[in-house]
């Protein structure tokens, strides 16, 4: 199964991205002039611009929000159940239908402008999904909304190993709920955060469907918003579509991944150290 599955698609990619392969007919080796090709291409650099920028942005909210979502919810007290439901029903939820939601409330005549307009605060409609940055920001907060409670399933498993005792050791020592946080609970789960972290990273590069039922099959206006998946989808599909090239796009995002998932293992183990 690893082999079919993983190994030779894999292998079968590597060799495809040295071919000028297309959908309709086989290619012939041409090296690496297909990654030659990306790395002139300006459509390409947006692209990985993009998603390097959407990593900024939602890795570290990913991995604060969710830790202070987990420590709210894991208080004891009647209906907390609920809450705990209700914050991870968006995990269980469609892309697609996750999508379709915000795209009707974040549209023109959606309910966020409807609503602003109706309390005087804006003169016009917010572009949110008709700007290439405001699309690409927009693509983010459902990313970030949807992962909320994924992320703090984790955290939960993570504060359920810390002792009680060191609260209540810490908290005979005058030590408030914000010391505690940071003198206890942090260090605690910093394992998880950085497991948290790689997750995120991995998952915030190859973000796809969020872009696509945002912005449509353009990626944005002028394909402003595009990032690599969304790249790699619009060059190898349709009859002319360049499968040798946008399987050198993929090998150059999995050597990106790569990248960041090394940056997060050498975090950890510099952590045990």
């Amino acid at each position: 199964m690893v082999v079919l599955f993983s190994l030779w698609p894999f292998v079968n990619t590597v060799i495809l991205s040295l071919t000028d392969a297309q959908i309709l007919r086989g290619g012939r080796f041409v090296g690496l002039e297909n990654y030659g090709r990306a790395l002139d291409d300006p459509d390409f650099w947006t692209a990985t611009v993009n998603s390097v920028v959407y990593l900024a942005v939602v890795v570290p909210c990913l991995v604060l929000l969710p830790l202070a979502l987990a420590v709210l919810v894991q208080r004891r007290v009647p209906g907390i159940g609920f809450f705990r439901s209700a914050f991870y029903t968006p995990v269980i939820a469609s892309a697609v239908v996750v999508g379709l939601i915000w795209q009707w409330v974040l549209r023109s005549d959606g309910l966020v402008n409807t609503v602003f307009e109706k309390l005087h605060l804006i003169s016009g409609p917010i572009p949110f999904l008709t700007d290439s940055t405001m699309l690409l920001v927009s693509a983010m907060i459902v990313t970030i909304w949807k992962g909320l409670g994924y992320y703090m399933v984790f955290y939960l498993a993570a504060l359920g190993n810390v002792p009680a005792s060191l609260y209540e050791a810490a908290a005979l020592d005058g030590a408030g709920a914000v010391r505690r946080f940071f003198s206890i609970t942090i260090p605690s789960v910093k394992p998880m955060m950085l497991l948290v972290g790689t997750l995120s990273a991995i998952s915030a590069l190859r973000v796809f469907t969020e872009i696509y039922i945002l912005g449509g099959e353009s990626g944005g206006p002028g394909g402003g918003a595009r990032t690599l998946p969304f790249l790699i989808r619009q060059v190898g599909l349709g009859f002319a579509g360049e499968t040798g090239y946008a399987a050198a796009v993929s090998i150059l995002l999995f050597l990106l991944t790569l990248v960041f998932s090394l940056l997060g293992h050498r975090l950890s183990k510099g952590d045990e150290r």
